[in-house]
C-alpha cells in the first residue's frame, strides 16, 4: 500500500515591493520572522553633508526577494511586515522569479567593504580636495581616525620628489 508522500513543490523566490525607502526595514523585519531574504545592494558615492561618502543602496529600490514554498510556507505574516506594501502577483498568482536571476545577482554582488580596497603601490587618482585631479600611488590604508573618517597615506610626487600625504579614503579613485 502506497505512502502519502506530502506535495514535493520547490520553494521558489518571489517579489516582494516595499514601501518607498522601506527596503532595508522590510528586510530586517522579514528576517526576524525567519524569512530567507535576498535584498541585492550597491555600493555608490554620494555626497552627504558636503562629502563624497560611500553608502549602501538597494539595487531595486522597492523590491526585495523571499524565498517560500506556495505549500508549506506561512505567507500571512508578509503582508504585515513592516515596510512591506505587497507580494508582486501577475494576475492571481505571485510573481516567480528565475532561480539563475537571484543567483547571478548574488554572484555579482560584492560583499567587500563600502570604500574600495587599494593595494599598495596602486596607482590612484585624487578625485576632490586640494589635490584633485592629481595622480598619486596608493601607499596604505590607515586604521581609524580619531575623527571616524577613513583616511589613507598616499605618494604624491610634488617638488621633485614622493611626498607622503594622509588624505581621506573616500578622495580616492581607481
Amino acid at each position: 500500500m502506497p505512502v502519502n508522500q506530502p506535495d514535493a513543490t520547490p520553494a521558489r523566490w518571489y517579489a516582494i515591493q516595499c514601501k518607498g525607502g522601506e527596503s532595508f526595514r522590510a528586510e530586517a523585519h522579514l528576517l526576524n520572522q525567519g524569512f530567507d531574504v535576498f535584498h541585492p545592494t550597491l555600493k555608490c558615492r554620494k555626497k552627504r553633508n558636503k562629502k563624497l561618502a560611500w553608502v549602501v543602496e538597494p539595487l531595486f529600490p522597492y523590491y526585495l526577494f523571499i524565498h517560500l514554498d506556495q505549500v508549506q510556507s506561512n505567507w500571512r505574516p508578509i503582508r504585515s511586515t513592516r515596510g512591506v506594501s505587497r507580494i508582486l502577483m501577475f494576475g492571481n498568482q505571485p510573481a516567480v522569479i528565475a532561480d539563475e536571476l537571484i543567483a547571478q545577482l548574488k554572484h555579482r554582488e560584492d560583499p567587500a567593504s563600502a570604500a574600495p580596497a587599494f593595494t599598495t603601490g596602486e596607482e590612484i587618482t585624487v578625485e576632490t580636495g586640494p589635490f584633485a585631479g592629481q595622480t598619486a600611488i596608493f601607499h596604505q590604508q590607515l586604521e581609524r581616525a580619531r575623527n571616524g573618517e577613513e583616511r589613507a597615506i598616499i605618494l604624491l610626487q610634488w617638488l621633485n620628489r614622493a611626498q607622503e600625504v594622509e588624505v581621506p579614503l573616500a578622495h580616492l579613485l581607481r
